[in-house]
């Protein structure tokens, strides 16, 4: 049984908390909690019957932990993640793993230093329609690839930034990109792979916060295919889409609904006996944006530190994506396509 704590009793602890808790994982459970601020760990510790504590390296000193999962305002992943890997226990961090590439390459050597892994939350790549897609990809299926596009058309209205002062700021949490759009920009690259280069224009059009809250950004891929990102938490009154498009030339799928988990096209030149239930087999209804990647995830952690199985989001895999996100904010900023691998010098993330 692999012993989990958590760091960071925030919004999207409990969705941890919950699938840690309940059984559901096999081999997995959850032995502590910990935040600053006592009245969430206390909440936590009531809610799921486990000890809390308010310092993490106390917490570590007295619970017996296999692995601990970094859950707080994306700024902070990097200095707690550098704090905890001494304890030579496994981490599991959020989404983005980090908001600098230099706080990310520090994570990474610790890590290796200390002989754990680190997995990087990308749950969304678990969701059924979305593996169904890396499948057809993997055979060929589309052949060569012309055109990927990710939209991200959700609603948080200024209540949602107002929860937390963090919320929207260039130093601890970036805009709708880093945070809300970053699972589909990874999804992007994975489907498509390296890219070359992108250019990208944003706007604070609603929400009173520091970074932004809508973006349009187009990419080049070293492949050849071009790809478009649309995100914004400026749709009203309720999220509309989290989507994904692939487009090849033999074959088109198109993943929608609100959290990547609806298969609205699977449309291949060569037909295969299972093509016609795709639509019907590989689309789920899921309670929130959070989808049920998130389950599949933590049984594939289990899988990696119990029975050795490659790790799907190590360090490496994270960094990608976030060197995608600065390279964009870095074209927000300077109003010119920017090419990767590079250096950021304008990007204001992590600032």
């Amino acid at each position: 049984m692999l012993k989990f704590a958590i760091v960071g009793c925030g919004r999207i602890a409990k969705r941890h908390a919950d699938i840690l808790s309940g059984g559901d994982v096999k081999d997995a459970c959850l032995v502590a909690v910990c935040d600053i601020d006592e009245s969430k760990a206390r909440l936590f510790s009531k809610n799921y019957d486990v000890p809390y504590y308010t310092d993490m390296d106390a917490m570590m000193a007295n619970e017996n932990i296999d692995a601990v999962v970094v859950l707080t305002e994306s700024g902070n992943h990097a200095r707690h993640v550098l704090r905890l890997a001494p304890y030579a226990k496994h981490i599991v961090v959020e989404k983005p793993m980090a908001l600098t590439l230099s706080d990310a390459d520090s994570m990474i050597q610790e890590c290796d230093k200390f002989g754990i892994k680190l997995f990087v939350v990308k749950q969304n790549r678990f969701n059924v329609p979305v593996q169904k897609a890396r499948e057809a990809l993997e055979r060929g299926r589309f052949g060569k690839l012309i055109l990927g596009t990710v939209r991200v058309r959700w609603c948080r209205e200024q209540a949602y930034y107002d929860q937390d002062s963090w919320r929207g700021t260039w130093k601890l949490d970036g805009g709708v990109l880093t945070n809300q759009a970053s699972h589909h920009i990874d999804l992007l690259e994975w489907m498509f792979g390296e890219v070359e280069s992108v250019q990208a224009m944003s706007t604070t059009a609603l929400a009173k916060i520091e970074a932004e809250d809508t973006a349009v950004v187009t990419l080049k891929f070293k492949n050849g295919a071009l790809g478009a990102i649309e995100a914004t938490t400026a749709v009203r009154p309720k999220d509309l889409e989290g989507s994904l498009s692939i487009l090849g030339e033999t074959g088109t799928v198109e993943i929608g609904g609100f959290a990547v988990n609806q298969m609205k096209t699977w449309n291949f030149q060569t037909q295969e006996p299972d093509d016609s239930s795709v639509l019907e087999k590989y689309s789920v209804n899921p309670p929130n944006v959070y989808g049920f990647g998130h389950h599949a995830y933590y049984e594939h952690i289990v899988e990696s530190l119990l029975y050795g199985k490659q790790q799907l989001v190590d360090g490496l895999e994270g960094r990608k994506s976030l060197e995608l996100i600065n390279a964009i904010y870095e074209s927000i900023e300077t109003g010119k396509r920017v090419s990767l691998r590079f250096n950021p010098k304008h990007c204001k993330l992590g600032l």
